[in-house]
């Protein structure tokens, strides 16, 4: 072999060059299983409608299914955060697809509402023990690119949760309940793309020069705490929306209940585009200055949505989802920054604690709409956002952007 083909190209800084590139194969592999993890989460919203006649559910019943699903995938990923700082466990990714299919997929099945309950909390575990592993990798192989590698991953899952509630409504209008079964087929086959493909795709851990400069930052406990109370506030506002929405366009506006897929896919779907552009913005611009501008733009865009009617219901809701869920993958990056020791730790808390704690919120709302009406609720969440920019107005520079 020529020394030309074996020889490491070095920048100017004395670092690998191929080091400050993200590995497309491998992000791209991660991905997709995001994807179909999330397509698990994002159904639940959207079959709920179905569940609720079937089982003659309240509003507040159905909300709590919501929040049991936020703290089986959510509350609990931290955990999974701090195992995966300990050594690698690549396993855990096909693994954890297969659990979450399985459990929603037979959610549609359930008899009982604690059935239901049960299969949500089998797929919650599986939601929660892929996201710290995955981000975790998904960092490691971004090179110097950070915001824009972890957006790629990230852009996976919310493609998924966009495309969760279209496709098991799609499902269960077909076929009944019984359609949610179809959303097993995807994830047996990424879990076994998974399985055969990461083994082969080993990627490389950060270059010793980076590996020395994380040793000497410091965990920032304040930026961290700020942080999480700034997501879970957002999270008031994604988590109340995706809830809620579903039964205002049905039993306030008196809509088509074949669309509540489409209109949620819309919300969701437009977070996606929104976070695959952030990562560029925030690379060039500063991650924390994006995440503080971004919550001046929603707050809106929220509260105009409780006022239109017809297509502009589609619009308004397509550009708040844009808007706020752009800040996703974003926060993760700002975590990781505040915590540069422990990354699977920094993405559950974010990923997981913050949102999951943010998702409780539904449970709240869920009986506001009960005693005072679904419109009265969703104004809630619509003003979510002006909090989140006070409290963003706090936090620290990342060290590393000093």
């Amino acid at each position: 072999m020529s020394s030309e083909v074996v020889q490491e190209r070095i920048s100017p800084a004395g670092i690998p060059a191929d080091a400050t590139k993200p590995n497309m194969p491998l992000l791209s592999l991660l991905a997709m299983g995001h994807m179909v993890i999330d397509v698990n989460g994002g159904s639940l919203t959207a079959l709920l409608p179905f569940l609720k006649p079937a089982l003659a559910l309240s509003y507040a019943s159905a909300a709590f299914v919501i929040l049991m699903a936020n703290v089986t995938s959510s509350l609990i990923q931290p955990v999974f955060g701090y195992f995966a700082d300990k050594t690698s466990r690549r396993w855990i990714l096909p693994a954890s697809v297969l659990l979450a299919s399985l459990g929603m997929g037979l959610t549609g099945l359930a008899g009982s509402y604690a059935m239901v309950l049960a299969l949500v909390v089998v797929s919650g575990i599986g939601i929660a023990s892929y996201h710290p592993e995955g981000y975790r990798t998904a960092t490691q192989v971004a090179g110097d690119r950070k915001a824009t590698g972890v957006s790629i991953f990230s852009t996976g899952g919310n493609i998924g949760i966009a495309l969760g509630p279209p496709l098991i409504t799609a499902l269960v209008t077909a076929f009944g309940l019984k359609g949610s079964l179809g959303l097993i087929v995807p994830g047996l086959m990424t879990a076994g793309m998974l399985a055969a493909m990461l083994p082969r795709l080993t990627p490389a851990g950060p270059h010793e020069a980076k590996r020395e400069k994380a040793g000497h930052l410091k965990t920032s406990l304040y930026g961290m705490t700020v942080l999480v109370i700034m997501v879970m506030l957002r999270s008031w506002t994604q988590t109340g929306f995706s809830t809620l929405v579903p039964f205002y366009y049905l039993d306030v506006l008196h809509g088509d209940p074949r669309m509540v897929g489409t209109l949620l896919g819309v919300f969701l779907g437009s977070g996606a585009l929104g976070t695959l552009a952030a990562g560029p913005i925030a690379d060039r611009f500063g991650i924390r200055r994006y995440a503080v501008g971004v919550f001046l733009l929603a707050t809106p865009l929220a509260v105009a949505f409780l006022f239109v009617r017809g297509i502009w219901l589609y619009l308004v809701l397509g550009a708040l989802g844009f808007v706020l869920i752009s800040t996703f993958a974003v926060t993760v990056v700002l975590a990781q920054s505040y915590m540069p020791r422990n990354l699977g730790m920094a993405s559950g808390l974010i990923v997981g604690f913050a949102t999951g704690a943010g998702g409780v919120g539904a449970t709240v709302l869920g009986s506001v709409a009960d005693h005072m009406g679904l419109r009265t609720a969703l104004w809630i969440p619509a003003l979510m956002p002006l909090a989140a920019f006070a409290v963003s107005m706090l936090l620290p520079e990342p060290e590393e952007e000093k």
